[in-house]
């Protein structure tokens, strides 16, 4: 007699923890390793934490400036795919400008009612004015790139009079740039598909960049809120308890009182949406960066939500 043996695939039973669950754990041993770091004056561990975070954060920045850039430009080529592109894209900024608005008004209602700088106990000796006011020409000057990439450079003197260069980009320069150039390859028509097949290549490759960065979130979320535990306690959060609490108060009724309603009065179920959209809105809770979060925000609407790919690559980044 002879006996077969299956080469089927053994599939692992072990159980997988869910993304949102290991971010989370990554805030529990974060908030104990900060606890400790500054408890016990671990000095080591606190400069962990701090690089560590600071690395994670890094790797995201270095990724923006690509990603946004040939994001939008192949949303805005995908858009011919579109019926009534105009009208939609029209539509699409009307309703951010509505929901940042409502937004807007939430913020300064519950600071008014609240006034969370009588209770912070913070003085304002010696304060000085911000650099960053100014004009509406002024904000509109500042979204003019000043280069392809709108990259601007700084430089200041160091100890011992060494001359460090720092580099930083403009976000919304960079959505300027990239709305132009999509605007252009869809005027020249087929003569500029080789730069829109290179821009939807170059964008794949970005964002599997991005997701990998992204696995590393559990670890870099403890990193960041262990290294603020750990330089801040909360001697020093505790007189901005107020400010924190309205932050979280004005979230809550965005996320859970405005999304709703906004959602029910276009006939679209609240609870499929957060089902949806739930992992995009813990990672971006967790990184503070709507721009990393955007691999997962435009997974989310395509694959869960059922948002057609050329509209969701538009109103995703563009968000």
């Amino acid at each position: 007699m002879s006996t077969t043996t299956s080469t089927a695939p053994v599939r692992s039973t072990r159980p997988t923890v869910p993304f949102w669950a290991q971010v989370l754990l990554g805030l529990v041993v974060g908030v104990v390793l900060g606890f400790v770091a500054r408890q016990f004056s671990v000095g080591w561990l606190s400069e962990l934490l701090t690089q560590v975070g600071a690395i994670f954060v890094g790797l995201l920045r270095v990724l923006v400036v690509p990603l946004v850039l040939t994001a939008l430009i192949v949303s805005i080529t995908k858009l011919r795919q579109v019926t009534n592109a105009a009208r939609l894209a029209g539509q699409t900024l009307l309703w951010f400008a509505i929901t940042a608005a409502i937004s807007v008004a939430i913020g300064i209602t519950l600071g008014l009612l609240t006034n969370p700088g009588l209770h912070a106990g913070i003085t304002t000796a010696g304060a000085k004015a911000s650099s960053t006011q100014g004009t509406w020409l002024d904000f509109l000057r500042s979204i003019v790139p000043g280069n392809i990439l709108g990259i601007e450079a700084s430089s200041r003197a160091a100890a011992g009079g060494a001359i460090t260069t720092s580099l930083s980009f403009n976000v919304l320069q960079l959505v300027v740039i990239g709305i132009a150039l999509g605007a252009a390859a869809l005027a020249a028509g087929e003569k500029a598909q080789p730069f829109v097949d290179f821009a939807e290549s170059a964008l794949e490759v970005f964002q599997k960049l991005v997701w990998w960065v992204i696995k590393l979130a559990p670890i870099g979320s403890a990193a960041l809120i262990g290294k603020a535990i750990a330089t801040y306690g909360w001697n020093a959060v505790a007189p901005l308890a107020w400010f924190t609490a309205d932050v979280y108060i004005g979230c809550a009724i965005v996320l859970f009182v405005l999304y709703p309603a906004l959602l029910k009065a276009h006939g679209l179920n609240p609870v499929a949406f957060f089902k949806g959209a739930g992992e995009a809105i813990t990672f971006a809770f967790v990184s503070r960066s709507s721009v990393g979060t955007l691999p997962i925000t435009r997974a989310a609407l395509i694959d869960k939500l059922g948002v057609p790919s050329e509209y969701a690559s538009f109103a995703a980044p563009l968000g």
